[in-house]
């Protein structure tokens, strides 16, 4: 930041370069900032509170659905990973390892947790032995390290965090159940509470989680075109039991395994929040995941500074019972500058009151999506941020839905395909033959992937956007990070 003479730092325009924009957002709304270790980053508090919001909304939402929370080591001998071929196939490229502990070389080595099914396997092998055991329901609020080549802050670093639920279950029927439950549980989370419109689909065989039978994801678009995978709910089947013997004793007197899922979401959320939502003044939050939803700012002229800051107090003493507000009360910034600031920080309300204000009986409130200012009595303070709030919630759904909604596109020729691709960007969605060739061939000719095929898959007939064959399914396809 600069000093009270100025105003807050210039960031690089979105519409001059966009990759430059977000990490200026990230860096100067002090969200995060680089780590010594490479590809590692520091979560700073502002960035952390928005982390703390997610997790509170997101771990009710488990907790109405059966599930309880647990932990589970950090680290995983090798042996663990090694049982289950396609997992261990899908994360050694990304696996960091341990082979030392003080002056010894482990007798195994051991890997940092990538993701956690091989530990919880082994766990789940201990605990569970009739159907009566079943179902189990557990979700983990952990760090997991992916050795990543490129790295980009929240969305792609080499330690994140995240949540990852894993379940066991008597039937396919169960487990099949309650992947498509929470990736539902995920779908109304990002549009409701992050205000992020998704696609809700299942992944391709080439796509999906290693080590499962089916992998459905939510995708988001942002606003370069890209596409963001924001969850994924991942059915098992019976791979990872089988490799562990998680069996039981079912009600028929024999011995069976489990059905089992996992599932989670991480701190890339975020990252997603700030390319859906951010303008070209900074960072636009959603109201209900923002660490500060109102911040009152004075407007102290020298002659009635202490009026203004008492009245100031007493707005803040009414809004603390209602929603989470700050005072920014210091003297060595001027108004403007707090505007600006709070402003690149993405703050949903300003709400502004200086002498001309309290002689009138009212504030100003002031919206960070649209700017709007409103004048509001004091006595309809609390009924007015209140509606503001949810205001403001409603329209960056509604602002991000329209992009979506403007930048997909629907084609089965493949010379558009390409165009879109390179020109536009966007979602495209498109007939597609189920073959590997074909979506291998998209990805290396365009840089292209296809995002899902969605839960409701368009049944009309067609021809494969690649090879002209006929098409078992219409995709979306784009872009993505």
């Amino acid at each position: 930041m600069e000093n009270s003479q100025g105003f807050v730092q210039h960031i690089t325009a979105k519409s001059e370069n966009y990759s430059q924009w977000y990490i200026d957002v990230i860096l100067r709304a002090e969200l995060a900032d680089y780590s010594p270790v490479r590809g590692c980053m520091v979560i700073r508090p502002y960035g952390f509170g928005i982390w703390e919001n997610i997790k509170e909304l997101l771990d009710r939402r488990f907790k109405a659905t059966g599930h309880k929370n647990a932990y589970f080591p950090l680290f995983i001998p090798e042996s663990f990973l090694a049982k289950e071929a396609e997992h261990v196939e899908g994360f050694a490229p990304e696996v960091a390892w341990v082979t030392r502990a003080g002056n010894e070389e482990l007798a195994e080595p051991l890997v940092v947790r990538p993701t956690s099914e091989t530990i919880i396997g082994h766990m789940y092998s201990k605990w569970i032995s009739s159907w009566r055991d079943l179902p189990v329901l557990i979700n983990q609020w952990a760090n997991v390290v992916r050795w990543e080549k490129t790295t980009r802050l929240f969305l792609r670093t080499s330690e994140f965090l995240w949540q990852e639920g894993h379940t066991c279950h008597r039937t396919q029927e169960e487990a099949e159940e309650e992947t498509l439950k929470m990736l539902d549980v995920y779908r109304s989370f990002l549009t409701e509470d992050l205000a992020i419109p998704v696609l809700a689909g299942k992944k391709t065989e080439r796509e999906k989680f290693a080590g499962a039978i089916t992998t459905y994801c939510v995708e988001a678009l942002m606003t370069d075109g890209r596409a963001l995978q924001a969850g994924t709910s991942h059915n098992l089947g019976q791979n990872f039991a089988k490799v562990f013997d998680i069996s039981f004793l079912d009600k028929d007197n024999q011995l069976k395994y489990v059905w089992q899922t996992s599932w989670g979401v991480s701190t890339r959320l975020i990252g997603g929040i700030i390319m859906v939502h951010g303008d070209e003044r900074g960072l636009a939050l959603p109201p209900r995941i923002a660490p500060i939803q109102v911040i009152v700012v004075p407007i102290m002229p020298p002659s009635s500074e202490e009026t203004v800051l008492n009245v100031a107090r007493d707005v803040v003493e009414r809004l603390e019972k209602i929603c989470r507000v700050e005072l920014d009360s210091r003297d060595e910034y001027s108004p403007g500058w707090k505007f600006n600031e709070w402003e690149l920080k993405g703050v949903p309300i300003r709400l502004e009151i200086g002498p001309r204000d309290i002689k009138a009986g009212k504030v100003v409130l002031v919206r960070r999506d649209t700017g709007e200012k409103t004048d509001v009595p004091m006595e309809n303070l609390e009924d007015a941020v209140i509606d503001m709030l949810n205001s403001v919630q409603e329209g960056l759904y509604a602002r991000a839905k329209r992009f979506m909604d403007e930048n997909t596109h629907v084609t089965n020729d493949y010379g558009k395909f390409k165009a879109i691709i390179e020109e536009e960007r966007g979602l495209i969605f498109a007939p597609w033959c189920g073959s590997q060739e074909c979506e291998v061939s998209v990805k290396a000719e365009t840089g292209a992937t296809i995002r899902c095929i969605p839960m409701n898959a368009c049944s009309k007939p067609g021809k494969c956007i690649h090879c002209g064959d006929d098409s078992t399914d219409w995709v979306y396809f784009a872009k993505a990070y």
